[in-house]
C-alpha cells in the first residue's frame, strides 16, 4: 500500500473557501469514484497559509499510474480542473509508504490499537 501526498499552495489573491467549494462541488465525487481510497483533504492552522493538503491510497505505483490515467480521461474531472487548476500557484506531490508500526498498513483501514485515530476493528 501507497499513501499519496497532493499539496497545492492556493493563489492569495483566490479565497480558500472559493478554491474548497469548487473542489467539492466538481472533483470530489469523480476522484472518489475514479481513484477510490480517499484518506482525507485538509487546509493549514500554521505555516504556509492558503495551502490544502490531501491524500489517497493505492495498492501501489502502477494501481496509481492506471486510476489516474482514467481520472484524466474523465469529461467530470477535466471540467474541475480548468475551474480550479488556475487557482493553484504551486504543487507538490509524495509517495509515503507505510512504516512497519504505522495503524495505515492496508485500505480500508482497520486497527487493532485504541491510541491510533482510527476506529478499533470490532468496535
Amino acid at each position: 500500500m501507497i499513501v499519496e501526498q497532493r499539496t497545492y499552495d492556493i493563489n492569495p489573491g483566490v479565497p480558500l473557501t472559493d478554491f474548497l467549494s469548487s473542489y467539492e462541488k466538481f472533483g470530489l465525487d469523480v476522484q472518489k469514484k475514479i481513484l477510490k481510497g480517499f484518506l482525507g483533504y485538509f487546509t493549514n492552522e500554521f505555516g504556509t497559509q492558503n495551502q490544502v493538503t490531501h491524500f489517497w491510497v493505492f495498492k501501489d505505483l502502477e494501481d496509481r499510474r492506471e486510476k489516474r490515467a482514467e481520472l484524466a480521461k474523465s469529461p467530470e474531472w477535466q471540467h474541475c480542473i480548468s475551474i480550479v487548476r488556475p487557482m493553484i500557484v504551486r504543487w507538490d506531490n509524495k509517495i509515503l509508504y507505510p512504516t512497519d508500526f504505522s495503524p495505515i498498513r492496508s485500505f480500508p483501514i482497520v486497527v487493532d490499537d485504541e491510541n491510533t485515530a482510527f476506529k478499533l476493528a470490532d468496535s
